[in-house]
């Protein structure tokens, strides 16, 4: 298992990005519940995010891809729009307890 972060550090309706052991991965709490993914988009393969921790469309309620558009649930990292629609992000297992958000690459 590998510690991301302290809960308290990923409020929620809050996305955060890591570099662990050469993993680009990102977090997202959504209604009390963390999700991790690795940070990559399925289209081209490169990282989401056009700004450090900025994973979310304008309304908070999908992961966005900087670079091309693309709209990801947040509860499955689903494509629902953009040139990857119908694939998904990688899923990383992922639990929370006291001493922090843990996930398994």
């Amino acid at each position: 298992m590998i510690r991301l972060c302290a809960p308290h550090e990923l409020a929620d309706g809050q996305s955060r990005g890591f570099v662990i052991d050469q993993l680009n991965l990102l977090a997202v709490r959504r209604g009390g519940e963390v999700y991790a993914y690795l940070n990559r988009c399925p289209h081209r393969g490169i990282a989401l995010e056009w700004r450090p921790d900025d994973f979310l469309d304008d309304s908070g309620s999908l992961i966005r891809c900087a670079t091309h558009g693309a709209l990801f649930l947040i509860e499955s990292g689903e494509c629902v729009a953009g040139p990857c629609e119908g694939q998904a992000l990688q899923a990383l297992e992922c639990r929370e307890d006291a001493h922090g958000i843990w996930i398994t690459p």
